[in-house]
């Protein structure tokens, strides 16, 4: 996050407003769907983000991109970051908008990073676990993929890390000869 107050701030009057005007799933919607056209595209993040591009073609941009799957609410919102010239930290404000209402509800982001795609089972096995094991009980898994971990996975959530991966293993290793920790047990 570039600036995570700012992004903190401009999530919390959006909230706030969607609450006060009895539309905040509507606007989590919009937020989501917001949070998966950035990911989806580089192109249009990097629109965003370019200071290059004119405001009005951003507004335009922006328009096109979003027509009829937004709220009015949040159309408006996104609207007024581009006009005050925002429109930079707006990846920054979905996902600040989404863990706000993930904090309001008492969802909790759990973070599943693997070497290979897993299955709809491996995904319910790891929520049912956490469930069980921890106090957290409504649950938004993200998954994601990177084939550097070699094998295992990656598991983050409330702050915590959970490393079962291969190539941390293998870092592990690495570090235990560059130390000599077995030259001691030989003698």
């Amino acid at each position: 996050m570039l600036n995570p107050r700012l992004a903190g701030r401009y999530a919390k009057s959006l909230i706030d407003l969607a609450v006060e005007r009895n539309q905040l799933e509507q606007v989590h919607t919009d937020m989501q769907y917001m949070r998966a056209l950035i990911k989806g595209s580089k192109e249009f993040a990097a629109l965003l983000r370019s200071p290059v591009v004119p405001v009005d073609t951003k507004t335009k941009a922006i328009g096109a991109v979003t027509k009829g799957k937004l709220s009015d609410l949040s159309t408006a919102f996104i609207n007024l970051l581009v006009s005050k010239n925002r429109e930079y930290y707006l990846v920054d404000i979905v996902e600040a908008a989404v863990d706000q209402y993930n904090a309001l509800k008492g969802i909790h982001r759990v973070k599943l990073t693997t070497a290979v795609p897993v299955s709809e089972d491996v995904k319910k096995s790891i929520i049912s676990k956490i469930k069980r094991d921890t106090n957290l009980q409504d649950i938004e898994l993200e998954t994601s993929v990177k084939e550097e971990l070699i094998g295992g996975f990656v598991l983050e959530f409330n702050n915590n890390l959970v490393d079962a991966s291969i190539v941390r293993d293998l870092r592990d290793v690495k570090k235990q000869f560059e130390q000599n920790a077995f030259v001691q047990q030989i003698r």
